[in-house]
Formats: C-alpha cells, structure tokens, sequence
C-alpha cells in the first residue's frame, strides 16, 4: 500500500493515458539512465541536483510524480523539495525498475523528438485534420509530452515548416512518423514509442480502419469515422478542431480499457 508521498505504479498506470494524469519527472542519474534509456510515458528527465531551479516551473501544473531508478532518495528529496515549494508532489514507489519490471510499457528517449527552449516538442503536419491528424497529437499529449505543440499548414508547406521551426512533420508521405504499408500513422507512433498494450491496440484498429477506409476491420470504426467528419465540420479552426477531438479520444480510449465488455440495454416492460 502506498504511503503518504508515494504512488503505486498499479495507481500511476490508470492515470496516464488520461486529462487526469500527473506531471512526470524522471530524475535518474545519467549511469541508471544509459543502462535504461526509456522514459514512462509521460515522463520528461530533470537533474535532482537542479531541483531548485526547475521546481518554480511546476507551479500551477497537476500534480507531480518524480521517479528515480528504486523509489528511494532522490526521488523521496526531489519530491520533498517539491513540496516545500508549495507543489503537490510524490515519488513513485519501486522508481523507473520497478515499473519497468511489470512489463509496463516505456518509451525509448531517442525516438522522442527534440524539445524546444520551453521543453516542448514542436510537431507539424497538413491542415484540416480529419482521423489520423487528431489521433495522432492525441497519443502524444496523453502518452509522450502533455505540453506539444502542434502546427497546422499547408500539405505543400509542411516539411519546409518542419525546417525552419524545428518541428517534427508526421502524416505526410516520405517522413518518419507516416503510414507504412497497411498501418496508419497512430500505428506507427504506438509500436516506434513503445506503447504496445490491448486498449491502444484496440484504438489503433479503430483509426485504421476509419482513416483508411477500411470500415469492416472494427465495428466502432464507423462511429469514429462519423464523429471525426462532424468535428471538421463543426470548426473553422484546425486547433478548437483538435481540442473537441482530445475529448472524444479520451472518450474511446477509456471504453477501449474499461468498457469494451458493457452494454447498454433499454429497461424491458416489466422493469419499468
């Protein structure tokens, strides 16, 4: 059972992937971190030895959840620091071994793009997203950097955008972040991040099937695909466009993990 300042992983798992989820910090020495240079979904890496520093930029933020290699000193300090500094903080029980020893999921540091002066990663892609445009920006909020930026441009733009701004371009032909055969993008950026687990699977074969047209690989694809066209016509605006869409993504998501064996079912005569 957790204590006061700590998180369990089992409780940390159900939050991330959610609006609800925690900011991570990752405090790690560089040795533990170059014997394991995966970050837990979310997770952005700090020094300890800079806590001072960096804690005045958490203020106002969601609470915090810093994670060492075992759960032990420097995360139980950074956390502490934390606190005394005014911000609702824990450290993760049993650190960065501990999650990874579940076989939870982790992200590779490298695949993560790099961030700007502000810590953020910076993405660019066509305008008026319609499926994979919106899945897309919603796994990496939720799963890899809750504060990336995404700019919408022209197709014919995108990769000169992408050079000039230092963003990374995704869902456009002859980039990295892209479709690959028969996988869409958000296919693609589940299995590169690491994030293979049956709820995002489950997703994953959703979009699929609504962005390519492919509506008989999941029956909830045609629920996705209406949704998603009604949003395009409901904004003007590619980014009010992607706001209502990390709603309905939270939405399925949470049916994907919690709900897929529900149903609802009118009261019959005699109930009523």
């Amino acid at each position: 059972m957790s204590s006061y300042n700590t998180i369990s992983s089992d409780k940390l798992s159900r939050l991330i992937g959610t609006a609800r989820a925690p900011t991570l910090i990752d405090v790690r020495i560089d040795e533990d971190f170059a014997a394991d240079p995966r970050l837990i979904p979310g997770a952005m890496r700090r020094s300890y030895l800079d806590v001072q520093e960096w804690a005045p930029q958490l203020a106002g933020q969601s609470p915090v959840v810093v994670i060492c290699q075992k759960g032990k000193k420097l995360s139980e300090g950074a956390a502490a620091w934390l606190r005394q500094s005014g911000i609702a903080a824990e450290a993760l029980e049993g650190g960065h071994l501990g999650w990874t020893e579940t076989q939870r999921p982790a992200v590779p540091a490298d695949k993560i793009p790099r961030r700007d002066g502000r810590g953020r990663t910076v993405w660019v892609t066509r305008a008026r997203p319609k499926i994979d445009r919106i899945a897309c920006p919603w796994l990496i909020r939720r799963f890899i950097d809750p504060a990336a930026v995404f700019l919408f441009v022209a197709p014919s733009e995108v990769e000169a955008v992408a050079d000039r701004f230092g963003a990374t371009p995704f869902d456009i032909e002859n980039v990295f972040w892209s479709h690959r055969g028969e996988l869409c993008t958000f296919d693609v950026m589940i299995q590169e991040f690491g994030l293979s687990a049956p709820p995002l699977e489950r997703l994953a074969t959703m979009v699929r099937a609504a962005d390519t047209a492919r509506l008989d690989l999941s029956p909830e694809a045609p629920g996705l695909l209406a949704a998603s066209l009604g949003l395009s016509r409901m904004f003007d605006d590619d980014l009010e466009q992607l706001s209502a869409g990390m709603l309905l993504y939270d939405a399925f998501y949470r049916w994907c993990r919690d709900a897929t064996g529900e149903t609802h079912n009118w009261p019959t005569s005699k109930g009523r």
